[in-house]
């Protein structure tokens, strides 16, 4: 099983930060590669089991289940359920952790997948970099960092 992780301190509180990031479907406010969003079947966007659809900007087609949501932890957990990236299993979480010196919070994004061994390299780097660190960097500029 591969597994991915990426960490980032945010210029802003954990409170302030969650506020931005905990509506499951809010990406295309925060994360640069996403291009819409929709809760299927009209689910709230915090409720554990919603399902979200997303278009990417390249055009790609993703979808993907709430399966955990906690304000306490500022922490939400999610399984793709469709995906072009030719991924089985994933399920990922993206966490804060107030840092109380500043002001500041701790983002942590990690996942775990099964995937053809030949392609786990390009998907690791792809996950942790590209949409991972991508969605950190596009919140270090709103927040600062």
């Amino acid at each position: 099983m591969a597994q991915v992780y990426t960490s980032s301190v945010i210029g802003a509180p954990a409170e302030r930060v969650w506020a931005a990031i905990r509506d499951f479907n809010g990406l295309p406010s925060w994360h640069p590669a996403i291009a819409e969003s929709r809760i299927e079947g009209g689910a709230p966007a915090d409720q554990v089991g919603c399902v979200r659809a997303f278009r990417l900007k390249d055009g790609g087609h993703i979808r993907e289940r709430l399966l955990a949501l906690s304000d306490y932890d500022y922490s939400c957990t999610y399984a793709i359920l469709e995906s072009p990236m030719g991924v089985e299993n994933y399920v990922a979480t993206l966490k804060l952790t107030p840092i109380t010196d500043g002001g500041r919070s701790f983002a942590e994004w990690s996942a775990a997948f099964d995937c053809p061994p030949a392609r786990e390299a390009e998907l690791v780097a792809a996950i942790g970099q590209g949409v991972f660190q991508g969605g950190f960097d596009s919140l270090k500029s709103r927040f600062g960092g």
